[in-house]
């Protein structure tokens, strides 16, 4: 049976203040008009492949059903492969580079069914040279997916177990103590760790947090209005893993934090109160 997509799905570390994006997606119309192109983001930092694996990964089983085409590329023009790696029996294909990148995704959402290197060059675009492979291997080899193309057209089959494996850290337990690790820090300053709501919960709702060497008690919250403005707390976000947050600030400027950086948590004294100041009550003479 051909299997024919109306979506493509897009994420990328071109940014937009080039023409890099607008060229893929005029790429993709060109071969397949009637296809409709989501753009997923394209501000993953330049070549940081980590972290636009996880940004496919939270945003997976999110996606419409169709191609994933995903590029951060800092190997374009070596020996990284380029791949269709084929989800759900062929609910999705994930296109890219073997860096790592769609391993994240593909394990979301159970993992693959099938995979091709894309050696098949009739299906690229000619190129002068062999840096900009978004443009001249990917986003055709997309297009000509959602038109039928089926996925052995486009290259040579290889094991699902030779894909390249997502470097994801895991945490780490230390007596009372558990070291983590910040995946991500949202555009709010939220820290997203990774640690599940599981792992934390032997802490208690007092905590003690550790990060760049500043120590902060807090508390656990189930959303960001139990805190007040200001406030720090620890809570389990939209995707279902622990977060840091601060009420109306961010988390990551507070704690002097970066993606990747260490956070220790562990149980803490008695859950730390909101001050409140009070003001006297004036007397009736001060009343107008």
């Amino acid at each position: 049976m051909t299997l024919r997509y109306d979506t493509i799905s897009f994420l990328s570390d071109y940014g937009l203040s080039d023409e890099f994006v607008g060229v893929v997606k005029s790429v993709i119309r060109s071969i397949a008009p009637e296809v409709a192109v989501v753009d997923i983001t394209h501000d993953v930092a330049p070549h940081d492949v980590r972290a636009g694996g996880l940004a496919l990964a939270r945003s997976a089983q999110y996606l419409m059903p169709g191609v994933v085409l995903a590029v951060v590329d800092p190997g374009v023009g070596g020996d990284r492969r380029a791949v269709a790696v084929e989800v759900g029996d062929g609910t999705s294909v994930l296109v890219g580079p073997d860096n790592g990148l769609l391993a994240p995704a593909v394990a979301m959402v159970g993992g693959a069914s099938r995979a091709v290197e894309l050696t098949a060059e009739q299906y690229h675009l000619v190129s002068a040279g062999p840096t900009f492979a978004g443009r001249d291997v990917f986003a055709p080899a997309a297009a000509h997916l959602c038109l039928g193309a089926g996925l052995d057209e486009l290259g040579t089959p290889m094991p699902v177990e030779a894909l390249t494996p997502a470097m994801v850290p895991v945490s780490r337990t230390d007596g009372e103590k558990i070291h983590a690790e910040v995946l991500w820090i949202d555009r709010f300053g939220n820290l997203q760790l990774n640690l599940g709501p599981g792992e934390i919960g032997p802490l208690g709702d007092a905590l003690r947090l550790t990060a760049s060497d500043i120590g902060r008690s807090t508390r656990r919250v189930s959303s960001y209005s139990e805190l007040g403005s200001g406030e720090l707390g620890v809570l389990v976000d939209s995707y279902g893993l622990v977060a840091i947050a601060v009420n109306r600030g961010s988390a990551a400027q507070d704690l002097s934090c970066l993606e990747g950086d260490s956070i220790t948590l562990e149980p803490g004294g008695p859950a730390p109160a909101i001050p409140v100041q009070l003001e006297p009550k004036p007397s009736n003479d001060q009343m107008s």
